[in-house]
């Protein structure tokens, strides 16, 4: 049978795919510094025979883009690849979404070891970026040569994306789709650690200027401090956050408090210790439901900065701005046949019922569904707390037995062509 010889095939070359991750790991593929990982990624999609992309996003219609979001302009330095795995006609294509770049290491010395070693120990890698997202990208390759060298052909295509700028907001998978990479449903293998996101939140940042009016701190009261200002409008986001969640009752959010929190991350003002401030700006992350349009928050917010009950803010209102990152919300149906495909491979590989769950973080995958028209499911091997964190690591296991299924739900997905052959073969 097909799932016995994909298991035998995944531990006899479990090595490879270790010694692989590596490599991919040992390049610091930071913004700016992607080429060398993505080449390592564009050869072994060279080798696995499929048709590869190379190039790096630009032009005006990206930039232009209402959803571009980033911090440049120019990707120079920074391709996406994309390697496509044609099928025999009679399938559903699928494209298989990774992002191969990482958020800076930090403090070095909050590391044990270099952050960039891929260091195995006690069946697991260390490193910047292996468990978001280099494991997850590593288990769909795996998948991938795995069904190619079983003689397997599908009926469907696979297009297999390595792109660029996830972690800034997503420029990279727009420009895939910008490019014509659409299909009929996609994969991306985000640190879920394991669980399956049918939903991804979106998020924006803001800007909220607040005015005072300066005086001598010793007559602080002919003054009015922008930090007590400020504080007013931190209480009416706390009650707008909570208006906003209270309304949510969808069971897959059940095990996350906040589903879609509002994140104060910053707060700057004043000039003196003995002025009273006049300016303070607030900076802050906007949580945005799946089926929200981000349009509709931006006006939640807006309206609560209106409603502010406050003498002083009436007569000078906070100054609301939208700026930097932000990231699409998706979501596709629980019932969706790619869904369906998932959740019984997942169960024919571990032999239990996965988690499901809405994810509590943004992803690519709200831009594939909103922009290219390609429903999205977010499931992967990476370990959700040690995203972004020191001592990053993924556990290798988990890794394989993500790629298992993944071959599995490619299968069932994109239709098999040779299946009469195969299954006399085995």
């Amino acid at each position: 049978m097909m799932k016995e010889q994909i298991k035998k095939w995944m531990q006899t070359h479990r090595q490879e795919a270790v010694d692989f991750l590596a490599q991919v790991v040992q390049a610091p593929s930071v913004q700016g510094r992607e080429a060398v990982a993505q080449k390592l990624v564009a050869d072994k999609l060279d080798a696995l025979g499929l048709e590869v992309d190379v190039w790096e996003p630009a032009g005006e219609e990206l930039v232009k883009h209402p959803y571009f979001c980033s911090p440049r302009t120019s990707f120079e330095g920074s391709p996406n690849v994309v390697g496509i795995w044609k099928g025999e006609g009679g399938g559903k294509s699928l494209i298989l979404n990774g992002h191969i770049d990482v958020v800076p290491a930090g403090d070095f010395e909050q590391w044990d070891d270099d952050p960039f070693s891929g260091k195995v120990e006690n069946g697991k890698m260390y490193g910047r970026g292996v468990t978001d997202m280099k494991g997850g990208n590593v288990a769909m390759l795996f998948a991938v040569e795995c069904l190619k060298e079983l003689g397997v052909r599908l009926k469907g295509d696979i297009i297999f994306q390595s792109v660029v700028e996830e972690e800034s907001g997503g420029s990279g998978t727009l420009s895939t789709v910008l490019r014509g990479y659409k299909a009929d449903a996609a994969l991306i293998p985000e640190p879920t650690q394991m669980k399956i996101f049918p939903k991804q939140q979106g998020s924006m940042w803001f800007k909220i200027k607040v005015k005072g009016r300066s005086a001598h701190g010793g007559t602080r009261y002919e003054g009015v401090s922008a930090i007590e200002k400020a504080m007013i409008v931190v209480d009416a986001i706390r009650k707008l956050e909570k208006e906003r969640n209270d309304k949510i009752t969808d069971p897959l959010y059940k095990s996350i408090p906040i589903p879609i929190p509002i994140n104060v991350g910053t707060i700057q003002g004043g000039e003196w210790p003995s002025s009273v401030p006049d300016l303070v700006e607030l900076q802050g992350r906007m949580g945005v439901a799946p089926e929200e349009e981000m349009e509709d928050a931006k006006q939640a917010m807006a309206e609560a900065l209106a409603a502010l009950d406050d003498e002083w803010l009436a007569q000078h209102p906070p100054q609301l701005e939208w700026f930097g990152a932000q990231w699409v919300p998706g979501m596709i149906d629980s019932d969706h046949e790619l869904m369906n495909h998932l959740i019984h491979s997942y169960r024919t590989i571990l032999g239990q019922d996965p988690v499901i769950e809405a994810s509590p973080w943004g992803t690519d995958g709200g831009l594939l569904t909103k922009v290219g028209e390609t429903p999205s499911i977010v499931f992967g091997p990476g370990v959700t707390s040690m995203a972004h964190y020191p001592n990053e690591y993924i556990e290798l296991d988990r890794m394989i037995e993500c790629a298992e299924i993944m071959a599995h739900t490619i299968m069932h997905w994109c239709g098999v062509a040779n299946e009469k052959a195969l299954s006399a073969k085995s």
